[in-house]
């Protein structure tokens, strides 16, 4: 949320700011809560792909504003995260095996009753490239999820709504009782992005996960039995089974602006807001150094 952004037009960049939420995707996770219910009853979270924070910070506010003492969040990603109160961050990749063994010993052993990714990668604007890319992600977290979450529990994640998206919500529909494809309000109309709810948790009889890196995600769902394509050995085809997710808008109409409508500010209001957390360790951070330095010289 950089003041040059032009996402500074957008009522939720602002509100964020005003809020002292470190990004606008703050409401993304509230408008899903709002809808679903997500954080009732929990004690152990995962926040996935976290960075910069503000759904770790939403996991926070919420799950201890009754002054719940014994629940555990635990906010992971590659790039470091400023300190959030009530969260512990691990600065870890998600498919690594010892990142698993980090959160469960965290846990004390215990399953997580809730595992969220809000992860995306830099898009390109092929479209296509992105949905693959963002769908290897997502399939990424979930590996991570099905080792974590305890029969029950729920699932949710960023995805882009493309051509194939029916074959992801197909499999999802073998580990969960309930897969809902919801778009927040806050989420821009003119955007790929959804977030896919997976309510229920259901572990699939006789596999047990094993994460290892040297397995591909297609390795290691492939005994899993979830409906993928198969060949056989006489070059007959198992095709996968598709289905469509139900599809929900999220968002009181009374309470909730919208992404892609322009409001009036305050009078009163002139000045502009600075970034609620600077970033820890931009990927911009050693030009800037190379350019105090004289390091750096134009064309």
């Amino acid at each position: 949320m950089g003041k040059s952004s032009k996402d500074k037009r957008d009522v939720y960049y602002r509100k964020a700011k005003e809020e002292g939420w470190r990004a606008r995707s703050a409401y993304k996770l509230l408008q899903l809560n709002e809808q679903f219910g997500l954080f009732n009853n929990i004690h152990r979270v995962v926040d996935l792909c976290a960075a910069p924070g503000s759904w770790s910070q939403v996991l926070s506010r919420e799950i201890f504003k009754n002054e719940r003492s014994d629940a555990q969040i635990v906010a992971v990603d590659l790039q470091p995260m400023a300190p959030i109160d009530d969260v512990v961050t691990l600065q870890a990749d998600i498919t690594d095996p010892r990142t698993l063994d980090k959160i469960l010993h965290i846990f004390g052993g215990e399953k997580a009753d809730f595992v969220c990714s809000d992860g995306a990668p830099d898009v390109t604007g092929l479209h296509d490239l992105d949905e693959y890319i963002q769908a290897q992600l997502v399939l990424c977290a979930l590996r991570l999820a099905t080792c974590l979450l305890k029969e029950g529990g729920t699932f949710v994640a960023k995805i882009f709504r493309g051509r194939d998206i029916d074959l992801l919500y197909s499999q999802l529909g073998f580990l969960f009782e309930k897969v809902v494809c919801a778009k927040p309000r806050a989420s821009r109309g003119t955007s790929l992005e959804s977030f896919i709810v997976c309510i229920g948790y259901r572990p699939r009889e006789g596999w047990k996960p094993d994460l290892q890196p040297e397995l591909s995600t297609e390795e290691f769902f492939q005994n899993m039995d979830i409906g993928r394509a198969r060949l056989h050995e006489d070059l007959r085809v198992d095709y996968e089974e598709r289905k469509v997710a139900p599809f929900v808008a999220c968002g009181d109409l009374k309470t909730s602006y919208d992404s892609d409508a322009s409001y009036s500010l305050d009078t009163k209001v002139t000045h502009s807001l600075d970034p609620v957390q600077m970033p820890t360790d931009p990927p911009y951070k050693r030009a800037l150094e190379m350019k105090r330095q004289g390091q750096l010289r134009g064309k």
